[in-house]
C-alpha cells in the first residue's frame, strides 16, 4: 500500500530530460528525497573513495575503482535529473524557478542559495536576499 508521502514521490518522478519549473514550496518538498538519494550515493561511494585515496596513480586496480565510482555517480545524476533538477557537479544541483535556480549542495541542510541563469555555481547568492529584493512569484506560491 502506498502512503501519502510515497504518492508525492511517485508523482514528481518524470522522464529523463523533462524540464520542470519549481516553486519554493515544490523545491522544499523535493529536497527531502534529493537529500536521501544523495546520502545513499555518498555512503556507497565512501569505500571506493577510501581505496582510491590509498593507491598510486599507476596502480592497476585503480581502473576498476574508477569505473565503480563512475557508476555510482551516474546513477545519482540520473535519479536527480528524473526529478527535473539540474545537476551542476558532484552533489551540487539547482531547482529551476523560471527566473534562475534554487541551489543546494551536499551536505547543506536546506535550500539557502539562488543562482541566476548562466552564472557559475560558485556565484550563488543568499536566497533570503533574493526574495527580499525581488519578491519573486515562485517564492509566494
Amino acid at each position: 500500500m502506498i502512503d501519502q508521502k510515497s504518492a508525492v514521490v511517485v508523482a514528481i518522478i518524470g522522464e529523463l530530460g523533462d524540464e520542470r519549473i519549481f516553486s519554493l514550496s515544490d523545491a522544499h518538498q523535493t529536497l527531502d528525497l534529493v537529500q536521501k538519494l544523495t546520502r545513499t550515493a555518498v555512503k556507497e561511494l565512501a569505500p571506493c573513495q577510501s581505496k582510491m585515496n590509498g593507491m598510486l596513480d599507476c596502480d592497476p586496480r585503480l581502473v576498476a575503482l574508477e569505473k565503480e565510482f563512475e557508476v555510482i555517480v551516474r546513477k545519482w545524476v540520473m535519479q536527480v535529473r528524473r526529478l527535473g533538477i539540474k545537476v551542476y557537479g558532484l552533489w551540487e544541483l539547482g531547482f529551476d524557478t523560471g527566473d534562475g535556480y534554487l541551489c543546494w549542495r551536499y551536505p547543506e541542510i536546506r535550500l539557502a542559495y539562488f543562482l541566476e541563469y548562466g552564472e557559475d555555481f560558485q556565484c550563488r547568492r543568499p536566497l533570503k536576499s533574493v526574495i527580499e529584493e525581488t519578491q519573486p512569484e515562485w517564492a509566494l506560491q
